[in-house]
């Protein structure tokens, strides 16, 4: 009885682009009592990885914490698995604003203590008894009373690229270090204010607003949903959106556009930017804000110490990560001291209130036509395959390759093959490839510069 992913990312990745099926991406959450998490873990296992469900998905006596994708054509027979427990009967379904079919490429299952990791050891929070549920335009309203008081509920790494206007963020690593500080720094208003509380899809805010009912707050209110869902409301019903910038996600994707607004900036140099991106260090593998070009310049590294390692044979690389305790360094996510343009202070005690700029970067007037589309992804980032479905495209032209989450890369074309021969020039109906340095993804559209 297979009860654990037994395939590489390369090899699923692969596995996806061969289906050809479209992926929804989506998340969801539920507290109850579950007094066998680890049968009911093995039970959601058995019952997904037929259906091609990959993800993330913690569990716990306390209910049910995942972030996962699957096929699109899978989705009704996937909520059926669900809701044949009585405490997901009918469970909202957070759908991501973009989609990308490879956001998750192994399906993991854990046990955890909590599915949010609170640090209380106290017996007499009732985790259930939770704040009023705010959909989005009650929420845009309640933003607009002077009694209220906004508080993002997530870590520092998510709220710097994205957030509510005037909402209080707080400088944490950890959601366990977010509610005492939040407690203390609030503790006089807890009769004459309303608290306002949101997150990423819902699930910190719950047990946050449980918890701050619980040490006396009288007017406790959460954003239902999440970001996720006040996205999607916003949209439907045509409505303002007071939430500006992008909404991360713990996925391949790191974030999600809400808008056009740039509300961060690159941690090198200070450019606008809110692109996160893993040190190329195999032994670093910081989280940081990093523009396209100080990529290029820094080649996906943090620093020159991790850009120096990178190029060292594969076996020097891995007897310099062999006994190194980077943990810290890893978790610290945008807080290193090699990040120029980051607060590094390791005081929590305050909030980062001030309101950046806000600066929205318009599209660049790039006169460019239309060539055509991805083909096959792979793995490595070093090679990119598409279709030609329209004009030409020769050696020596500077392409453009533009999609939702790849951005936009512009590059020359130095070398490629046309329909796997060494060639000079690709016309509609060839397959063309060449080298890239990232990764293109199934809906990235290929186009051609014009001078």
């Amino acid at each position: 009885m297979q009860l654990y992913n037994t395939l590489s990312a390369e090899e699923r990745a692969i596995m996806i682009d061969d289906a050809g099926k479209q992926r929804l991406t989506l998340s969801f959450y539920a507290y109850a009592q579950l007094p066998n998490p680890t049968q009911f873990r093995n039970e959601l296992f058995l019952a997904w990885n037929p259906l091609g469900v990959l993800g993330r998905i913690y569990v716990a006596q306390e209910g049910i914490n995942a972030q996962l994708s699957l096929p699109a054509d899978s989705f009704y027979a996937f909520k059926d698995t669900i809701e044949a427990y009585d405490f997901m009967k009918g469970i909202r379904l957070n759908v991501a604003v973009e989609h990308d079919d490879h956001s998750f490429l192994k399906l993991t299952i854990k046990v955890r203590d909590k599915i949010v990791a609170d640090g209380l050891q106290d017996e007499t929070f009732d985790v259930t008894n939770i704040g009023i549920h705010l959909k989005a335009k009650e929420f845009n309203d309640l933003l607009e009373d002077p009694n209220t008081i906004v508080v993002d509920m997530r870590n520092h790494y998510e709220s710097e690229i994205g957030h509510f206007t005037n909402a209080i963020k707080p400088d944490v690593d950890t959601f366990r270090e977010s509610l005492p500080i939040i407690e203390e720094q609030l503790s006089e208003h807890k009769q004459d204010k309303k608290l306002l509380m949101y997150c990423t899809g819902g699930i910190r805010c719950e047990k946050a607003s449980a918890y701050f009912k619980h040490k006396g707050f009288e007017n406790v209110y959460q954003l239902e949903g999440g970001i996720i869902e006040y996205t999607r409301q916003v949209k439907a019903e045509g409505l303002e959106s007071k939430f500006i910038g992008k909404n991360f996600v713990f996925d391949h994707r790191l974030g999600e556009r809400i808008t056009d607004d740039i509300v961060s900036q690159c941690h090198q140099c200070g450019a606008p930017c809110d692109v996160h991106t893993n040190c190329a260090n195999e032994g670093c593998h910081l989280l940081f804000i990093q523009c396209e070009s100080c990529k290029s310049k820094m080649e996906g590294c943090c620093s020159s110490e991790c850009v120096s390692v990178i190029h060292l044979p594969e076996e020097e690389q891995k007897a310099v990560r062999r006994g190194i305790k980077n943990g810290n360094k890893i978790f610290k996510k945008g807080k290193s001291e090699v990040l120029t343009f980051k607060n590094n202070s390791e005081s929590h005690s305050i909030f980062v209130d001030d309101e950046p700029k806000k600066i929205v970067l318009k599209e660049p007037k790039v006169k460019k036509i239309y060539i055509g589309k991805g083909t096959h992804f792979f793995p490595k980032a070093n090679i990119g395959q598409f279709l030609i479905e329209e004009n030409e495209i020769n050696i020596g032209d500077t392409i453009l390759i533009k999609g939702a989450t790849t951005g936009e890369q512009q590059m020359v074309i130095e070398d490629m093959f046309v329909n796997e021969i060494a060639a000079k020039k690709a016309v509609s109906g060839d397959t063309c490839t060449f080298k890239i340095p990232f990764r293109i993804r199934l809906s990235d559209k290929l186009y051609k510069i014009i001078e």
